[in-house]
């Protein structure tokens, strides 16, 4: 690990979670939590990025797998839903806090899944007393209803996915909770063939402000295209040095 990397295990609901925490070089940092996708871990592509430009330039960024993902502990088929990525992201937060790093404001990321699960989360994160400036959420659903293409088949990282999974564990409909989101940016691909873009205008519809939605023309679920990641790049680290009201 670099000096200015640490490695972070907290537990929720009597699992071990698995984190590494990338701190800039400055005393009071901001401080970005990561959540990624239903498929993805702490090293997807997004979050990956995100801990190299955000350190550079004085944020600091936490990510970490969910339950049944990754190097956390837990079984994927039996324990994925938003409300249990809720609860992970929750206590994430709540960790963090703990360490004895003075961070002078919270904020959220999320890309697929791991949008709804800050949003999901943002009330009971602000019960805890943690007051979150803002957040940025990539091709998120906000009603599971509305996703295209439903990923049933194996991969290297997990068994194949039955519908009766979805239908369980991932039905959900969140409209009535965006509410509790402000200081929200919505990144969605207008090409995006497994969350439709009708769900960032939902979202961006119910949010509290301030607010804004941003659609990438031409771009897919994952922001295949370098020209896509770029603008996601740089529209994130503004946001969030906007928030942050960094100079």
């Amino acid at each position: 690990m670099k000096p200015d990397t640490k490695e972070i295990q907290f537990t929720c609901e009597n699992r071990s979670l698995s984190g590494i925490l990338h701190l800039p070089e400055r005393i009071d940092p901001p401080l970005v939590v990561g959540s990624h996708g239903l498929e993805g871990s702490k090293d997807s592509a997004k979050q990956i990025r995100l801990s190299r430009i955000l350190p550079e330039h004085g944020i600091a960024f936490f990510r970490f797998d969910h339950r049944g993902c990754g190097q956390s502990q837990g079984k994927f088929t039996e324990e994925t839903s938003v409300e249990k990525r809720a609860a992970d992201l929750a206590a994430a937060v709540q960790h963090l806090m703990t360490l004895g790093i003075d961070f002078s404001r919270t904020a959220l990321f999320g890309s697929s899944l791991g949008g709804a699960t800050c949003i999901k989360a943002w009330k009971s994160i602000e019960k805890q007393g943690i007051r979150l400036s803002c957040a940025v959420i990539c091709a998120a659903p906000i009603q599971s209803r509305t996703i295209s293409a439903v990923p049933t088949l194996a991969d290297e990282h997990r068994p194949a996915l039955p519908m009766d999974f979805f239908k369980k564990n991932l039905d959900f409909d969140l409209t009535s909770e965006a509410g509790h989101a402000n200081h929200i940016l919505i990144l969605h691909g207008d090409r995006d063939d497994v969350v439709p873009v009708e769900n960032a205008r939902t979202i961006y519809e119910n949010a509290g402000e301030p607010k804004k939605l941003f659609i990438l023309e031409n771009a897919d679920h994952r922001f295949s295209h370098e020209e896509h990641r770029k603008i996601f790049e740089k529209m994130t680290l503004e946001w969030f040095q906007q928030c942050f009201k960094m100079d």
